[in-house]
């Protein structure tokens, strides 16, 4: 148990799986109040009862600004939101020459749209109670280096970096600062939608999509949720006090810039 988000109240978007449960587990132990936001109310609530700690869980749609608008005003009225994590996120694979735009909206209207509205309506609360607080945005590592089969996904990632850095430089007069974790290939539910998605896409011969990530991987292997944990802690609280718009690579050296 450690103290660094004391205090605080945080609110974690995809928090009832993967990455973001592992890191409201980790805010939890650090000292955190924690809500946990996600499509599915009775994953929430599973999620924040095995996190204890006095953690909650809400049913929230980041693609709908008046779900996102319901839990905010709720939480404001309730103390406010310190530190929001958007980590609510999907996954998909088309080749450039079959891309839809009903694949395009759907991974955009999450990953980007969903991030840009959370993002708005917390910093609006957190400007309002006049206190500042962080925002830490979950990109992914194919933001910085996409593979083939990914134009959507990793271009939607390579937008919430740069609304990364616009975001941070709007809010930090405020004292909001925003910072962003580009993950590396990490095992979690999601990932057997990954490894099937790889082999329809790019066909026969192509081998696995681990394979694939860990041949581009200098550590040699895949990362685990609990691994995002510590970078999410450090972005959230005073250890990184003069950390404005950045993203922070966690993958194993698959990208050094």
């Amino acid at each position: 148990m450690g103290d660094r988000l004391k205090g605080r109240t945080a609110l974690i978007t995809g928090g009832a799986s993967g990455i973001g449960r592992a890191i409201a587990g980790g805010f939890a132990r650090e000292g955190a109040r924690v809500h946990i936001g996600d499509v599915s109310q009775q994953r929430c609530a599973q999620a924040a009862e095995a996190i204890g700690q006095g953690a909650a869980g809400h049913a929230l749609d980041i693609r709908d600004r008046q779900s996102i608008e319901r839990l905010v005003e709720r939480l404001a009225a309730e103390g406010g939101i310190d530190v929001l994590v958007n980590c609510a996120g999907v996954f998909g694979m088309q080749v450039l020459t079959e891309v839809t735009e009903a694949e395009f909206a759907r991974i955009f209207s999450v990953n980007v749209l969903g991030t840009l509205l959370m993002t708005q309506a917390v910093a609006r609360a957190m400007i309002a109670r006049g206190r500042g607080g962080t925002v830490v945005n979950i990109a992914s590592g194919a933001g910085r280096r996409p593979a083939p089969g990914s134009v959507v996904y990793s271009a939607s990632k390579a937008a919430v970096i740069s609304l990364t850095q616009c975001a941070a430089l709007e809010l930090i007069p405020h004292g909001i600062r925003v910072n962003a974790i580009a993950p590396g290939a990490v095992r979690t539910p999601m990932w057997n939608q990954v490894e099937s998605l790889y082999a329809a896409t790019l066909g026969p011969g192509t081998g696995t999509a681990e394979a694939a990530q860990v041949a581009l991987t200098p550590i040699g292997r895949m990362s685990t949720p609990e691994e995002y944990v510590g970078g999410a802690i450090y972005l959230a609280c005073e250890d990184s006090a003069y950390v404005v718009g950045q993203t922070l690579n966690v993958d194993g050296g698959m990208n050094l810039g």
